[in-house]
């Protein structure tokens, strides 16, 4: 069975073989890291342990040479926890860990996730750190974009924009930061109105605003507006 085990080296991933108990496909491995366990108490886990899950699961991705379709899992673990409902369940330290390894099992299946990723859900099951998928999908985001000289932009619009759309804001992207590789991710934004803002750099620090909400603002401000809220 997969478990997480105290060893003296910071972080170490071997392959094996999981017991047939847990239903999962073959080739996972056992994860392990020196981090100290917790109950869940809803706080937010440090970027330090969050960044070591995702490391380690990077390294097995690397060895496995599968580490874009790993990228991918991540991306469909996300929108997968991204539903209250599903997260809750996960956070719940009152629910039995087979009851969760069981739904694992499903959600694995049903988005065809890859035996490792499959089994780190488990790792952190076991690890009684499920609840923190969210820090640890950001870290590994950041992991991975570090392995492969990739720059994350975040395109938000109040509509899907059309792939020539996205594909000449990567363009962009890639001649303002000389990043080898740009990746777009799309958020719908309401409240912008129109048009669509970019955020790119680390932790997305750096902005490209061309929203009709910015435009809206500036007029105000130029105006002499700025106490009067927009309707929009």
């Amino acid at each position: 069975m997969a478990s997480l085990r105290q060893t003296p080296t910071a972080l170490s991933l071997k392959a094996n073989l999981l017991s047939p108990s847990l239903c999962l496909p073959k080739n996972p491995f056992i994860l392990k890291i020196s981090v100290p366990r917790r109950s869940f108490t809803g706080v937010r886990m440090s970027a330090t342990v969050a960044g070591s899950y995702a490391t380690a699961l990077a390294d097995v991705a690397k060895s496995n040479n599968t580490l874009d379709s790993t990228s991918a899992d991540i991306e469909k673990i996300e929108k997968i926890f991204a539903d209250e409902s599903v997260y809750d369940f996960f956070a719940n330290p009152t629910i039995d860990a087979e009851k969760k390894r069981q739904v694992v099992d499903e959600i694995s299946k049903s988005s065809a996730l890859q035996p490792h990723t499959a089994n780190f859900l488990n790792v952190l099951i076991d690890a009684k750190r499920l609840d923190a998928i969210k820090d640890i999908v950001k870290e590994f985001e950041m992991v991975y974009n570090s392995i492969t000289n990739t720059e994350l932009a975040v395109v938000s619009s109040v509509v899907n924009l059309e792939p020539d759309q996205l594909a000449q804001i990567a363009k962009q992207v890639q001649k303002l930061t000389g990043a080898k590789n740009v990746r777009i991710k799309t958020v719908i934004e309401p409240s912008l109105v129109a048009g669509f803002t970019v955020r790119y750099g680390n932790g997305g620090s750096k902005l490209v605003d061309m929203s009709v909400k910015k435009q809206l603002e500036e007029i105000a401000a130029e105006m002499d507006l700025g106490d009067i809220q927009l309707a929009v």
